[in-house]
């Protein structure tokens, strides 16, 4: 049992039917979080008194927002919040995540195994994440390095990611520290790509294997271009806008070209109608000229 101090930061907008559920899930922990921080993003439905339930809770605090700066901005919030109020670990989640009663447990102790095992630090540890039937979440599969099996060989269980998904993480304070929080600017999409990999710049992240948890979602897809309509085509505008940016800026123009290629090949294999084509195609232009800075958390004196 590790004696560090955990805050768990769970993000929520509108979505009072399952929030209390993952409420409850991360209070129930088996090795309970030091403190839980729910930042409610100007949510308009029954959030409010989803939350009011929670106030009385020792550990528990909630941050109201204002106006709804998305994911990203949420949880850019919230880890500020965590590790200016001292935490040594950060762990963060949707408000659609349902975590077992270990998963927080084996995260720090899977990190912890996985760090002493590399002879080095490791900047994040994320959950592996089911469907509500039980199969993996197609939506939140880590990206692996070449060499992801680096820790199974030698009986840890856990692999090496690039990246990974908002959905059950686990970072250390100093990863904050080095690398800032995540780019409140991009709102939603892609806001936990840039971040974890960010920090691989210090090392390789960890999936652990034997942390799990369910993201409640409706249907079991990823992201797909080809889905593109009317209906959601305001998440993909940040997608597209914040993929593009990102590869522009911090990989090389030939790698948002060849995004632009793959969302191109999405959209047309979908019959994806020509106007929303177009306004796509504005947005990974914008995504040029888009280059926001990481901010930093403040140090705590």
């Amino acid at each position: 049992m590790t004696t560090t101090n955990v805050a768990a930061v769970i993000v929520t907008y509108n979505r009072a039917d399952k929030l209390g559920k993952v409420i409850e899930q991360v209070l129930a922990q088996d090795r309970p979080a030091d403190q839980v921080i729910i930042v409610d993003n100007a949510s308009t439905d029954g959030t409010a008194d989803v939350l009011t339930a929670f106030e009385g809770r020792a550990t528990v605090h909630i941050e109201r927002l204002a106006t709804n700066s998305g994911g990203a901005g949420g949880f850019a919030h919230g880890m500020a919040v965590a590790y200016e109020r001292g935490a040594d670990h950060v762990w963060i989640m949707d408000d659609d995540c349902y975590a077992d009663p270990d998963a927080l447990r084996e995260l720090l102790d899977g990190h912890a195994s996985a760090e002493a095992s590399m002879g080095m630090r490791l900047p994040y540890a994320c959950s592996v994440v089911r469907w509500t039937d039980g199969e993996i979440c197609e939506m939140n599969n880590p990206e692996p390095t070449w060499d992801w099996g680096k820790l199974l060989v030698r009986g840890e269980h856990s692999v090496l990611v690039n990246s990974c998904s908002f959905v059950s993480v686990l970072f250390p304070r100093w990863a904050l520290t080095q690398f800032g929080l995540p780019l409140a600017e991009y709102f939603i999409w892609f806001d936990d790509q840039e971040y974890t990999r960010r920090l691989t710049a210090a090392g390789p992240g960890v999936q652990v294997l034997r942390s799990t948890v369910t993201h409640d979602l409706g249907v079991n897809r990823g992201v797909n271009f080809g889905d593109v309509n009317d209906g959601n085509m305001w998440k993909f505008e940040y997608g597209v806008r914040n993929e593009a940016s990102y590869r522009w800026h911090h990989e090389d123009p030939f790698a948002a070209l060849r995004f632009a290629q793959r969302l191109h090949r999405g959209l047309a294999g979908g019959r994806v109608p020509w106007r929303l084509r177009r306004r796509l195609a504005r947005k990974w232009l914008e995504g040029i000229r888009f280059d926001p800075k990481p901010a930093f958390p403040r140090t705590v004196l």
